[in-house]
């Protein structure tokens, strides 16, 4: 398929400044795409509408996680192809996906030349994600307004808080896969198809998105003859909790009311990469 209207959505300020610095936005119009600069408190939801208003039929999005997720909800909903464009910090769903994080220019070939296929995609009470949903230390740690600039010094300093002796409980509560109820995990990740945790992939990698699975995993507070961590791949999980859950979805601050309730979208997303061979996945960026 060759788009007639493609869209590509940009924020300038993503990944420090990636997509400015490569000249993104003129390459992407010389190749015939529209693009859509956004600002600061632009609404992208509102946005991406706009633009299928206008008629479009291929979204791509150059900018963070939280934005792909945005605009890979609309490609679900309207059955269009979507293209990722890795100008975020980490590129984490770019990575799995096996486009070249090196080459953003290169990666605009997908709008023209691209191949496409279909991935899994997961939700949250209703709410589309790539990546994962971090409830917890990682959650919490999300909702400091250093996280953007310092993401480890804060998630440590959010650990020494969650973790201290007068740490409040999280209030979460799940089974896992054989029965064994966690009550108040420390940590608790849910995400589209399982993570590698162990060699030979590098870890925080996915072996694969189409998978047809959620990947959980649940840390526990350690205890003497007790293994702390646990992980398995449902289909479908429920979590309840006292009062609304503080999240990072896709690494953006959510709210979620409980119970949540999780589900994997078996290949609702057609993506589409760049035709020339793609780097494996290694080590982040």
């Amino acid at each position: 398929m060759t788009p007639q209207r493609p869209v590509l959505f940009v924020n300038p300020r993503s990944g420090g400044g990636k997509a400015a610095r490569a000249g993104l936005a003129e390459r992407a119009r010389e190749r015939g795409i529209d693009v859509v600069v956004l600002r600061r408190d632009d609404d992208v939801a509102a946005l991406v509408d706009e633009a299928l208003a206008r008629g479009a039929d291929m979204l791509g999005v150059a900018g963070g996680d939280g934005s792909l997720a945005i605009v890979a909800a609309a490609a679900v909903a309207n059955g269009l192809p979507f293209v990722c464009i890795p100008a975020g910090t980490r590129n984490h769903f770019a990575l799995d996906v096996g486009v070249d994080r090196r080459d953003l220019v290169g990666a605009l070939d997908a709008f023209t030349e691209g191949v496409e296929r279909r991935i899994d995609v997961a939700e949250v009470n209703g709410r589309l994600f790539l990546n994962n949903v971090s409830l917890g230390i990682y959650g919490d740690a999300v909702r400091q307004p250093a996280y953007r600039d310092a993401k480890a010094r804060t998630l440590l300093e959010t650990a020494a808080n969650v973790l201290g002796p007068s740490a409040p409980a999280t209030g979460l509560a799940v089974v896992d896969d054989l029965g064994r109820l966690h009550r108040d995990p420390m940590v608790m990740l849910v995400s589209n198809n399982a993570y590698s945790l162990e060699p030979p992939r590098p870890p925080g990698t996915r072996a694969t998105l189409e998978g047809g699975r959620l990947g959980v995993v649940v840390l526990d507070t350690a205890r003497p003859g007790q293994n702390p961590g646990r992980s398995w791949t449902p289909m479908r999980l429920e979590v309840h909790a006292s009062a609304p859950v503080h999240a990072g979805i896709d690494g953006e601050a959510v709210a979620l009311v409980p119970p949540l309730r999780f589900a994997i979208r078996p290949g609702a997303l057609l993506v589409r990469v760049a035709r020339r061979p793609q780097r494996r996945p290694g080590p982040p960026a």
